[in-house]
């Protein structure tokens, strides 16, 4: 009897936590695109390098560019350690 309390408990708790929503932002780029749709939603198309490049693509469409806060920054790229002065030992 527990069991049955204890799952039916459980499949409650997860049909109410309802869906999850998936990351509207992308890292990798600086600029997004917020659109409105005629609906009454909105979304947001985060793949745009320049506010320029978004503002072209946004003309004529109920949408305004904004800068993407989740933007993580140009990445460097990871070069093997170098020697330092001092720290050279020769190869035979």
């Amino acid at each position: 009897m527990r069991a049955l309390a204890f799952t039916i408990l459980t499949m409650g708790i997860i049909l109410a936590a309802g869906d999850a929503r998936a990351q509207t932002y992308d890292p990798g780029y600086p600029v997004c695109m917020h659109l409105y749709t005629f609906e009454g939603g909105d979304y947001y198309n985060c793949t745009f390098q320049t506010m320029g490049q978004c503002a072209a693509s946004a003309s004529g469409r109920p949408a305004q560019c904004d800068p993407n806060r989740y933007y993580a920054g140009a990445t460097t790229p990871v070069f093997a350690r170098q020697p330092r002065r001092g720290d050279y030992r020769p190869r035979y």
